[in-house]
Protein backbone atom coordinates (compact mmCIF):
# COMPACT_ATOMS: atom_id res chain seq x y z
CA UNK A 1 0.00 0.00 0.00
CA UNK A 2 1.24 3.49 -0.78
CA UNK A 3 1.82 5.50 2.36
CA UNK A 4 1.97 9.00 0.87
CA UNK A 5 -1.47 9.05 -0.73
CA UNK A 6 -5.02 8.07 0.01
CA UNK A 7 -7.50 6.14 -2.15
CA UNK A 8 -8.54 8.00 -5.26
CA UNK A 9 -11.67 7.77 -7.38
CA UNK A 10 -10.27 6.56 -10.72
CA UNK A 11 -13.14 4.80 -12.48
CA UNK A 12 -16.89 4.90 -13.03
CA UNK A 13 -18.89 1.68 -12.74
CA UNK A 14 -22.15 1.55 -14.67
CA UNK A 15 -24.55 -1.31 -15.36
CA UNK A 16 -28.27 -1.69 -15.90
CA UNK A 17 -28.58 -1.82 -12.10
CA UNK A 18 -26.17 0.70 -10.60
CA UNK A 19 -24.07 3.77 -11.38
CA UNK A 20 -21.14 4.78 -9.18
CA UNK A 21 -21.33 8.38 -10.45
CA UNK A 22 -24.32 8.84 -8.14
CA UNK A 23 -21.77 9.23 -5.34
CA UNK A 24 -20.42 12.42 -6.95
CA UNK A 25 -23.09 14.60 -5.35
CA UNK A 26 -23.33 12.66 -2.10
CA UNK A 27 -22.96 14.77 1.04
CA UNK A 28 -21.28 12.64 3.65
CA UNK A 29 -21.37 13.14 7.40
CA UNK A 30 -18.62 12.37 9.85
CA UNK A 31 -19.35 8.95 11.30
CA UNK A 32 -21.24 7.59 8.29
CA UNK A 33 -20.85 3.82 7.87
CA UNK A 34 -20.51 2.50 4.31
CA UNK A 35 -21.00 -1.25 3.84
CA UNK A 36 -18.80 -2.26 0.91
CA UNK A 37 -19.20 -5.65 -0.79
CA UNK A 38 -19.54 -7.21 -4.21
CA UNK A 39 -23.06 -8.51 -4.86
CA UNK A 40 -24.10 -11.53 -2.78
CA UNK A 41 -21.24 -11.19 -0.30
CA UNK A 42 -23.14 -10.59 2.92
CA UNK A 43 -24.22 -7.04 2.13
CA UNK A 44 -27.67 -7.08 3.72
CA UNK A 45 -26.39 -9.10 6.67
CA UNK A 46 -23.66 -6.53 7.32
CA UNK A 47 -26.12 -3.65 6.91
CA UNK A 48 -28.42 -5.25 9.47
CA UNK A 49 -25.59 -5.76 11.94
CA UNK A 50 -24.43 -2.16 11.58
CA UNK A 51 -27.97 -0.82 11.98
CA UNK A 52 -28.56 -2.92 15.09
CA UNK A 53 -25.31 -1.71 16.63
CA UNK A 54 -26.11 1.94 15.87
CA UNK A 55 -29.67 1.82 17.20
CA UNK A 56 -29.12 -0.74 20.00
CA UNK A 57 -32.54 -2.29 19.49
CA UNK A 58 -34.16 -4.78 17.09
CA UNK A 59 -36.93 -2.21 16.61
CA UNK A 60 -35.20 -0.13 13.96
CA UNK A 61 -36.61 3.34 13.21
CA UNK A 62 -37.34 2.31 9.61
CA UNK A 63 -37.43 -0.96 7.67
CA UNK A 64 -33.84 -1.83 6.75
CA UNK A 65 -34.68 -1.54 3.05
CA UNK A 66 -35.38 2.19 3.60
CA UNK A 67 -33.05 2.82 6.52
CA UNK A 68 -29.84 1.70 4.79
CA UNK A 69 -29.88 2.82 1.18
CA UNK A 70 -27.88 1.54 -1.79
CA UNK A 71 -26.60 4.86 -3.12
CA UNK A 72 -25.46 3.41 -6.47
CA UNK A 73 -28.80 1.77 -7.33
CA UNK A 74 -30.51 3.53 -10.24
CA UNK A 75 -34.11 2.47 -9.55
CA UNK A 76 -34.84 5.75 -7.76
CA UNK A 77 -33.61 9.25 -8.66
CA UNK A 78 -30.55 10.18 -6.61
CA UNK A 79 -32.29 13.36 -5.41
CA UNK A 80 -34.95 11.26 -3.69
CA UNK A 81 -32.36 8.99 -2.08
CA UNK A 82 -30.28 11.95 -0.92
CA UNK A 83 -33.37 13.62 0.55
CA UNK A 84 -34.32 10.49 2.49
CA UNK A 85 -30.78 10.07 3.77
CA UNK A 86 -30.58 13.76 4.61
CA UNK A 87 -33.66 13.45 6.79
CA UNK A 88 -32.01 10.81 8.96
CA UNK A 89 -30.86 12.42 12.21
CA UNK A 90 -28.91 9.40 13.50
CA UNK A 91 -25.67 7.77 12.41
CA UNK A 92 -26.26 6.55 8.88
CA UNK A 93 -25.55 3.13 7.35
CA UNK A 94 -25.10 3.14 3.57
CA UNK A 95 -24.48 0.44 1.01
CA UNK A 96 -22.30 0.17 -2.07
CA UNK A 97 -21.17 -2.49 -4.53
CA UNK A 98 -18.55 -0.12 -5.96
CA UNK A 99 -14.83 -0.90 -5.72
CA UNK A 100 -12.78 1.58 -3.72
CA UNK A 101 -11.28 3.03 -6.91
CA UNK A 102 -14.79 4.20 -7.87
CA UNK A 103 -15.82 5.74 -4.53
CA UNK A 104 -15.08 9.06 -2.88
CA UNK A 105 -12.87 8.44 0.14
CA UNK A 106 -13.50 10.26 3.41
CA UNK A 107 -11.17 9.85 6.38
CA UNK A 108 -14.06 10.42 8.83
CA UNK A 109 -16.26 7.67 7.34
CA UNK A 110 -16.13 3.99 8.39
CA UNK A 111 -15.84 1.53 5.48
CA UNK A 112 -16.96 -1.99 6.44
CA UNK A 113 -15.93 -4.64 3.91
CA UNK A 114 -17.48 -8.11 3.95
CA UNK A 115 -15.69 -10.94 2.14
CA UNK A 116 -17.03 -14.20 0.76
CA UNK A 117 -15.73 -17.08 -1.32
CA UNK A 118 -16.39 -15.96 -4.92
CA UNK A 119 -17.67 -19.42 -5.84
CA UNK A 120 -20.35 -19.24 -3.15
CA UNK A 121 -21.24 -15.70 -4.24
CA UNK A 122 -21.61 -16.86 -7.84
CA UNK A 123 -24.17 -19.51 -6.90
CA UNK A 124 -26.07 -17.05 -4.71
CA UNK A 125 -26.20 -14.66 -7.65
CA UNK A 126 -27.96 -17.32 -9.71
CA UNK A 127 -30.62 -17.55 -6.99
CA UNK A 128 -30.76 -13.75 -6.91
CA UNK A 129 -31.59 -13.47 -10.62
CA UNK A 130 -34.17 -16.26 -10.41
CA UNK A 131 -35.97 -14.26 -7.72
CA UNK A 132 -36.13 -10.93 -9.57
CA UNK A 133 -39.68 -9.71 -10.10
CA UNK A 134 -40.84 -9.40 -13.70
CA UNK A 135 -40.91 -5.62 -13.32
CA UNK A 136 -37.34 -5.48 -12.04
CA UNK A 137 -36.05 -7.81 -14.77
CA UNK A 138 -37.75 -5.67 -17.41
CA UNK A 139 -36.21 -2.52 -15.92
CA UNK A 140 -32.73 -4.09 -16.01
CA UNK A 141 -33.22 -5.11 -19.63
CA UNK A 142 -34.37 -1.62 -20.55
CA UNK A 143 -31.43 0.07 -18.83
CA UNK A 144 -29.07 -2.43 -20.46
CA UNK A 145 -30.36 -1.42 -23.89
CA UNK A 146 -31.97 -4.76 -24.72
CA UNK A 147 -35.16 -4.85 -26.79
CA UNK A 148 -38.43 -5.47 -24.94
CA UNK A 149 -39.03 -9.17 -24.37
CA UNK A 150 -35.42 -10.16 -24.98
CA UNK A 151 -33.79 -12.20 -22.20
CA UNK A 152 -30.41 -11.25 -20.81
CA UNK A 153 -27.86 -12.59 -23.33
CA UNK A 154 -26.10 -15.09 -21.07
CA UNK A 155 -26.47 -18.83 -20.52
CA UNK A 156 -28.34 -19.92 -17.41
CA UNK A 157 -26.54 -23.25 -17.00
CA UNK A 158 -24.14 -22.66 -14.04
CA UNK A 159 -20.96 -24.05 -15.58
CA UNK A 160 -21.40 -22.23 -18.89
CA UNK A 161 -22.02 -18.94 -17.07
CA UNK A 162 -19.20 -19.48 -14.57
CA UNK A 163 -16.66 -19.74 -17.38
CA UNK A 164 -17.84 -16.42 -18.81
CA UNK A 165 -17.81 -14.74 -15.39
CA UNK A 166 -14.31 -16.00 -14.57
CA UNK A 167 -12.68 -15.08 -17.88
CA UNK A 168 -14.52 -12.10 -19.40
CA UNK A 169 -13.75 -8.59 -18.10
CA UNK A 170 -16.72 -6.40 -17.26
CA UNK A 171 -14.56 -3.28 -17.64
CA UNK A 172 -11.32 -2.55 -19.53
CA UNK A 173 -9.36 -2.43 -16.25
CA UNK A 174 -10.68 -5.74 -14.80
CA UNK A 175 -9.80 -9.34 -15.56
CA UNK A 176 -13.23 -10.94 -15.10
CA UNK A 177 -16.74 -10.17 -13.88
CA UNK A 178 -19.19 -10.27 -16.79
CA UNK A 179 -22.15 -10.12 -16.14
CA UNK A 180 -22.20 -9.82 -12.32
CA UNK A 181 -19.14 -7.69 -11.63
CA UNK A 182 -15.65 -8.72 -10.59
CA UNK A 183 -15.29 -9.92 -7.00
CA UNK A 184 -11.53 -10.19 -7.49
CA UNK A 185 -11.06 -6.61 -8.61
CA UNK A 186 -13.45 -5.33 -5.95
CA UNK A 187 -11.57 -6.97 -3.10
CA UNK A 188 -8.16 -6.04 -4.49
CA UNK A 189 -9.07 -2.33 -4.34
CA UNK A 190 -9.91 -2.57 -0.62
CA UNK A 191 -7.17 -5.07 0.22
CA UNK A 192 -4.53 -2.63 -1.04
CA UNK A 193 -5.68 -0.11 1.59
CA UNK A 194 -6.58 -2.58 4.33
CA UNK A 195 -4.34 -0.95 6.95
CA UNK A 196 -6.15 2.38 6.84
CA UNK A 197 -7.69 2.90 10.29
CA UNK A 198 -11.21 3.49 8.95
CA UNK A 199 -11.44 0.20 7.00
CA UNK A 200 -12.74 -2.92 8.74
CA UNK A 201 -12.97 -6.45 7.33
CA UNK A 202 -15.70 -8.97 8.11
CA UNK A 203 -16.14 -12.31 6.35
CA UNK A 204 -19.24 -14.39 5.65
CA UNK A 205 -17.61 -17.56 6.98
CA UNK A 206 -16.56 -15.93 10.25
CA UNK A 207 -20.04 -14.47 10.73
CA UNK A 208 -21.62 -17.88 10.21
CA UNK A 209 -19.22 -19.46 12.71
CA UNK A 210 -19.29 -16.78 15.43
CA UNK A 211 -21.84 -14.03 14.87
CA UNK A 212 -21.57 -12.80 18.46
CA UNK A 213 -17.79 -12.46 18.28
CA UNK A 214 -17.80 -10.74 14.89
CA UNK A 215 -20.44 -8.27 16.04
CA UNK A 216 -18.35 -7.44 19.11
CA UNK A 217 -15.28 -6.75 16.97
CA UNK A 218 -17.30 -4.53 14.64
CA UNK A 219 -18.86 -2.72 17.58
CA UNK A 220 -15.39 -1.91 18.91
CA UNK A 221 -14.26 -0.65 15.48
CA UNK A 222 -17.30 1.62 15.21
CA UNK A 223 -16.73 2.96 18.72
CA UNK A 224 -20.08 1.67 19.96
CA UNK A 225 -20.12 0.32 23.52
CA UNK A 226 -21.71 -3.10 23.97
CA UNK A 227 -24.85 -3.01 26.10
CA UNK A 228 -24.83 -6.52 27.58
CA UNK A 229 -28.49 -6.30 28.57
CA UNK A 230 -29.56 -5.62 24.98
CA UNK A 231 -26.87 -7.75 23.34
CA UNK A 232 -28.64 -11.15 23.07
CA UNK A 233 -31.61 -9.54 21.31
CA UNK A 234 -29.30 -7.74 18.87
CA UNK A 235 -27.44 -10.93 17.97
CA UNK A 236 -30.72 -12.79 17.49
CA UNK A 237 -32.10 -10.01 15.27
CA UNK A 238 -28.97 -10.30 13.09
CA UNK A 239 -29.51 -14.01 12.47
CA UNK A 240 -30.58 -15.30 9.07
CA UNK A 241 -33.74 -16.80 10.53
CA UNK A 242 -34.79 -13.45 12.00
CA UNK A 243 -34.09 -11.58 8.76
CA UNK A 244 -36.00 -14.17 6.75
CA UNK A 245 -38.95 -13.89 9.12
CA UNK A 246 -38.96 -10.12 8.62
CA UNK A 247 -38.05 -10.21 4.92
CA UNK A 248 -40.53 -7.53 3.86
CA UNK A 249 -38.53 -5.05 5.94
CA UNK A 250 -35.05 -6.55 5.56
CA UNK A 251 -34.75 -7.56 1.88
CA UNK A 252 -33.09 -4.77 -0.14
CA UNK A 253 -35.48 -3.08 -2.52
CA UNK A 254 -38.48 -4.85 -1.00
CA UNK A 255 -40.26 -1.49 -0.74
CA UNK A 256 -39.79 -1.13 -4.52
CA UNK A 257 -41.17 -4.58 -5.38
CA UNK A 258 -37.85 -5.94 -6.62
CA UNK A 259 -38.43 -9.62 -5.72
CA UNK A 260 -40.83 -12.40 -6.55
CA UNK A 261 -40.60 -13.48 -2.92
CA UNK A 262 -38.86 -11.32 -0.30
CA UNK A 263 -38.20 -14.28 2.00
CA UNK A 264 -36.39 -16.12 -0.81
CA UNK A 265 -33.73 -13.41 -0.71
CA UNK A 266 -32.56 -15.17 2.48
CA UNK A 267 -33.30 -18.69 1.22
CA UNK A 268 -29.90 -20.35 1.72
CA UNK A 269 -26.24 -19.50 2.15
CA UNK A 270 -24.82 -21.77 -0.60
CA UNK A 271 -21.64 -22.26 1.45
CA UNK A 272 -19.43 -24.86 -0.20
CA UNK A 273 -22.10 -25.96 -2.69
CA UNK A 274 -19.74 -25.07 -5.55
CA UNK A 275 -18.00 -28.39 -4.90
CA UNK A 276 -21.09 -30.20 -6.17
CA UNK A 277 -22.24 -27.71 -8.80
CA UNK A 278 -19.08 -26.58 -10.59
CA UNK A 279 -17.41 -29.01 -12.97
CA UNK A 280 -13.89 -30.27 -12.32
CA UNK A 281 -12.76 -28.08 -15.22
CA UNK A 282 -14.28 -24.95 -13.71
CA UNK A 283 -12.90 -25.73 -10.27
CA UNK A 284 -9.45 -26.05 -11.82
CA UNK A 285 -9.99 -22.86 -13.81
CA UNK A 286 -10.86 -20.96 -10.65
CA UNK A 287 -7.76 -22.26 -8.87
CA UNK A 288 -5.48 -21.28 -11.73
CA UNK A 289 -6.93 -17.80 -12.19
CA UNK A 290 -7.27 -16.98 -8.49
CA UNK A 291 -3.61 -17.85 -7.89
CA UNK A 292 -2.61 -15.58 -10.77
CA UNK A 293 -4.80 -12.66 -9.73
CA UNK A 294 -4.47 -12.59 -5.93
CA UNK A 295 -1.59 -12.79 -3.53
CA UNK A 296 -1.55 -15.81 -1.24
CA UNK A 297 -2.93 -14.06 1.86
CA UNK A 298 -5.71 -12.32 0.01
CA UNK A 299 -6.81 -15.56 -1.64
CA UNK A 300 -6.86 -17.40 1.69
CA UNK A 301 -8.87 -14.62 3.34
CA UNK A 302 -11.43 -14.33 0.52
CA UNK A 303 -12.03 -18.07 0.57
CA UNK A 304 -12.03 -18.66 4.31
CA UNK A 305 -11.95 -15.46 6.34
CA UNK A 306 -9.95 -14.84 9.48
CA UNK A 307 -10.27 -18.45 10.56
CA UNK A 308 -8.12 -19.36 7.54
CA UNK A 309 -5.48 -16.68 7.61
CA UNK A 310 -5.89 -13.96 10.32
CA UNK A 311 -7.05 -10.36 10.47
CA UNK A 312 -6.32 -8.74 7.06
CA UNK A 313 -4.89 -5.68 8.80
CA UNK A 314 -2.04 -7.78 10.20
CA UNK A 315 -1.04 -9.25 6.84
Amino acid sequence: METTTLPQRLHSYKTGVYDSDRWAGFEHRAGDIVVCTPPKCGTTWTQMICALLVHQTPQLPQPLTRLSRWVDRVSQPIDIVNAELGAQTFRRVLKTHTPLDGLPYFADVAYVVCGRDPRDAFLSMLDHFDNLSDETAADVRRRSGLPEGVSLPFPTEPNALFTIWATTPDNPWTEDGLPFGSSTHFFKTYWAWRRLPNLFFLHYTDMKADLDGQMRQLSAFLGIAVNEDAWPALVNAASFSAMRADADAAAPGAHLGEWRNNADFFRRSRMGEWRDVLSAENQALYETLSRQRMDRDMKRWIEGGRTSVSDPKTL
